[in-house]
């Protein structure tokens, strides 16, 4: 006999109110922002030394580091990980 407190999943959803590709790109971007202030964090990086290292401004890199912006380019993405002595990697699912 099926369980009767299990629903749809939290994608199905999300799908089903057309909440799924902008919840999906704000989780994407909430890791990204994460990962990049844990690896600063990790090597003793201020964000000021860290936008100098990029050739960037603070208020730059505050806008890649803030998990709400989503208006991110790649290569700003990838020269911040290179300051950091990371790479990117994408994969399409």
């Amino acid at each position: 006999m099926p369980n009767p407190h299990i629903g749809s999943s939290l994608d199905d959803f999300l799908k089903e109110e057309g909440l799924y590709e902008d919840a999906t790109n704000y989780a994407v971007k909430r890791v990204l922002a994460w990962q990049l202030e844990k690896a600063m964090s990790e090597q003793g990086l201020t964000k000021s030394e860290m936008a100098r290292r990029m050739g960037t401004s603070r208020a730059h890199l505050d806008r890649l580091l803030d998990p709400a912006n989503d208006k991110v380019q790649l290569d700003t993405v990838e020269r911040a990980a290179s300051v950091l002595g990371r790479r990117v990697r994408l994969v399409l699912v």
